[in-house]
């Protein structure tokens, strides 16, 4: 079992910047893909950035391409989402996953689940 706890939420201005973490506890990720999704009120939740095993590949939701970068640090067992330029449209609940796989792009894939953290963005 894994459990991913993630941090970083908050408030912020249009413009402004954030950056999430995520780390897993249970057992070592370094073999699993893992990813930011987002969810706004009567949404479904959306794909934002994905990132391989090793860390070598990654993918991106067009919408945050050029904004937002994610990483991670297997020593760590965590994944970030460094949030730049964020617009109003940026705010939901944001979540990472951990796939089966070790590297997806999809939410069907994801079979590990954090609480989520919220962010907010005022204009």
């Amino acid at each position: 079992q894994v459990q991913l706890v993630e941090s970083g939420g908050g408030l912020v201005q249009a413009g402004g910047s954030l950056r999430l973490s995520c780390a897993a506890s249970g057992r070592t990720v370094s073999s699993n893909g893992l990813a930011w999704f987002r969810q706004s009120p009567g949404k479904e939740r959306e794909f934002v950035a994905g990132v391989s095993g090793s860390g070598a590949s990654t993918n991106y939701v067009d919408s945050v391409k050029g904004r937002f970068t994610v990483s991670r640090d297997n020593a760590k067992n965590t994944v970030y989402l460094q949030m730049n330029n964020l617009k109003p449209n940026d705010s939901a609940d944001y979540y990472c996953g951990m796939s089966r796989s070790y590297y997806a792009l999809h939410l069907s894939e994801y079979i590990y689940w954090g609480q989520g953290t919220q962010v907010t963005v005022s204009s």
